[in-house]
């Protein structure tokens, strides 16, 4: 199995599982949603479906896409052990976000998983992106969701006394 296909396979499982198992049990639905709000899970169900949909890209190019005896690489057993162990990785770093939800608040439980993510890539070398995409995004995510749609996000036990 080739590495493009192997990537697309576990960012479409990854998607799923998250869209079938996930959001149905941790994102509440009410009894009563009035007619002009969105149910609460339509933000992850619509991110999730978007990674299931990228996912099935990236497995479709994989397959389609011509390629000559230099750029087919075969991944040998390491590499896609390394992979799966990353997926693996990847799935217990979302299982402890969700369990530091409650804990730490959606603002330093998502600096965390962010962090963890980028590192769980291999990425090391561009230290000023990985910095930006980990603690500034979700700051300005939060902001945006606060101010702009009036959304609020959980606030943790131990960082509710602080604001965040």
């Amino acid at each position: 199995m080739t590495k493009p296909v192997l990537r697309g396979l576990i960012i479409a499982a990854f998607f799923a599982l998250t869209a079938f198992v996930l959001v149905p049990v941790f994102v509440p639905r009410p009894a009563f949603i009035p007619g002009f709000a969105p149910p609460p899970d339509m933000w992850p169900r619509t991110v999730s479906t978007i990674g299931i949909g990228l996912g099935l890209l990236a497995l479709f190019l994989a397959f389609t896409r011509p390629t000559t005896a230099e750029e087919r690489i075969e991944t040998d057993g390491s590499s896609q052990l390394q992979m799966v162990l990353r997926f693996l990785g990847l799935v217990v770093v979302f299982g402890l976000f969700l369990g530091l939800l409650p804990h730490l608040g959606f603002l330093l439980a998502t600096m965390l998983l962010t962090l963890t993510v980028v590192l769980l890539t291999g990425e090391r070398q561009h230290r000023l992106w990985i910095v930006l995409l980990s603690f500034v995004a979700p700051v300005l995510l939060l902001l945006f969701f606060n101010y702009s749609l009036g959304t609020q996000f959980p606030k943790g036990v131990l960082t509710k006394p602080f604001g965040f």
